[in-house]
Formats: structure tokens, sequence, C-alpha cells
């Protein structure tokens, strides 16, 4: 273990590490890379708790049923129904809901809720939040409990800072400057579409796929039915049908694993390379630089592709069953 995964990670008395407290806030079916990042924290089972997830609404996830509905299948393809409990959360913007974050119930209360609820437990460490989709459930809970930024650090994946757009960050814009704006930790881990020095660099082949996930992965005792058809009782096979079927980039073709990047470097910081910054303002979708902010946030680029895509294939050979 690097001196740095081992700053980041508590020891109990024992000398085990102890597992990082995480929640995943996923649009588990917006493409392909969240399926590859839930898989990849329940690979990491050593490594991290995962003590929920909670899901968001983007624009091409099919609703915030769909969504849900994609994260139940990678929770049940590794056998974690009853151990992993599942949220859903917001399906319109945070500027939207807002007004009605104290009544009983509003648009994404069950997962805003449950963040509350898991951060206020924590004591001697904090709650990691990491929202792989829009950062709406996020600042809800930030909204509704204001104590919980002592408690939670927020690790996201999105923008192309220091340039504007990116997918996540767009589908709500009106939750970045709460979230940066409210003290807690906060960290991004850029993405910068057709950029060798961000997410978009961490790539797949097909053919990659066919040799080290097809086939390989531990097999559910539960058999789901995919998001494009067809059956499955394991991730791997899965996830060579969600290849199969989304449109492939660049030379060799290839697609990005966006969002398993930000698991990765939990795991091993040294898998990137983190930047601290004062922290910036996101105005007209651009972000403005605030050079006298003493409030810092850090950013996270430059990542080892090799080592982040070669460990997800040596978890899904070691968890293979034995023929």
């Amino acid at each position: 273990m690097t001196g740095l995964l081992a700053a980041c990670q508590s020891e109990p008395k024992n000398g085990t590490p102890k597992k990082m407290k995480i929640i995943i806030d996923t649009d588990a079916n917006n493409e392909l890379d969240d399926q590859h990042a839930l898989a990849y924290a329940f690979l990491n089972s050593d490594v991290f708790d995962v003590v929920g997830v909670t899901v968001n609404n983007t624009a091409n996830g099919y609703g915030i049923q769909g969504q849900y509905d994609e994260a139940l299948r990678i929770i049940r393809l590794f056998d974690l129904e009853d151990k992993i409990p599942l949220f859903m959360g917001a399906d319109s913007n945070y500027v939207d809901i807002l007004p009605h974050i104290n009544d009983t119930l509003f648009d994404g209360q069950p997962a805003v809720d449950f963040i509350i609820r898991e951060a206020m437990k924590m004591k001697d460490e904090k709650l990691v939040l990491v929202p792989v989709g829009k950062l709406t459930n996020i600042a809800l809970a930030i909204a509704k409990e204001p104590s919980i930024v002592d408690k939670v650090r927020i690790i996201w994946l999105g923008s192309n800072y220091p340039n504007p757009g990116e997918y996540n960050l767009v589908n709500d814009v009106s939750s970045v400057n709460p979230v940066i704006e409210s003290g807690a930790p906060f960290e991004i881990v850029t993405v910068r579409y057709g950029d060798s020095t961000a997410t978009d660099a961490v790539r797949v082949t097909p053919a990659e796929v066919d040799e080290f996930l097809a086939g390989k992965g531990p097999v559910s005792p539960h058999t789901i039915t995919g998001r494009h058809g067809g059956e499955f009782n394991s991730f791997g096979n899965y996830a060579k049908n969600l290849f199969e079927h989304a449109h492939m980039h660049g030379y060799p073709p290839s697609r990005a694993l966006f969002d398993m990047v930000v698991l990765a470097v939990l795991k091993n910081p040294e898998w990137g390379t983190k930047h601290e910054i004062p922290a910036p303002k996101l105005i007209n979708h651009a972000w403005e630089e605030q050079p006298e902010n003493p409030h810092k946030i850090i950013y996270w680029d430059t990542f080892n592709r090799d080592a982040i895509v070669n460990d997800l294939f040596s978890l899904m050979e070691k968890t293979t069953p034995k023929q």
C-alpha cells in the first residue's frame, strides 16, 4: 500500500486498513461507465464499504426509473441486493426542487434523506460521497442539513475544468456552486472530452472487453434482463453486451470508463495527479477563477490508464469461478 493510500484510510488497532465508507450517486443507465464504476467498487470490497447507492436522472437515462433499474441490475449481478440499499433520487434539478426541501415528500427525498442519515453517523471519519452523475442529490442533502459538510468528502466525476461544458455538469448547472460554496471538502475528477490529460483517456477497446471481461467475474444466483435485452448472471458478460450496443470513438475504436476512475483514485491516489486550487465559480456554464478565495478545492487529471484498467481486469480474473 502506498503512503498516500494509507493516509486516506484510517487504521484500526490491529493494523488492518479500515474500509472507506462510500455512497455512490449515479445516473446508472446513462451509458456504460456507471455500471463499471459500481462493479469496480463491489469488486474492491476489501477497500470500500459501499453503504448505499443513490440514483439521479440525466438526459440519456430513460427517466429516473430507468436509472434505478440499471443500478439494481448491477447490484443483483454481484448478489448484493440484501446488503447494499438502493434509493431513488432527483429527477429534476436543484433549483426546481430546493423550494420543496422541507416538504414531507419531494423529488429525490429517499436518496437525499439517506445521504443525510448516513453522514450524520460519522464520528472519527468522513463519509465519501461519490457522485458520478449530476450533483443534485448532494446539493439537496447539504441544503437540507448543512451540518453534514463536516462529515463528508465529495469526489465528483464531472466538468472539463478549466474549460466549460461536460455532460454531468450541464445536466444540472444549478447544483454546482451550492456544493462548492458549502465548504465541504470537494474534488473534481476531470473529464475533458478528446483530451489525453483526463478520464476521457481511460479507454477500453471491444477486443479488450472480449479478452479480459467477457466470461469473467463472479457468477450471481440471479439472472437479469439487460437494458438492451438478453439474460445475464455475470458482470463480465453484461459488460460485453453494453459495449456491443455502444458507439466507439477514436482510434483504435474504444470507450472511456470515466466514472470508474473516481473509484480508482480513491483506491490508489498515485493513479492520478491532484491539484489544490482556490475554489472557482461556475458562471454562465464557464469556470471563473477566484484566486483570492481562501476556500480550496482539488481537481484530478493525468491518470494512469494502464494501471486502472489492468486493475479492473485483474479483479475480474481473480473472482472468476474455477472450472
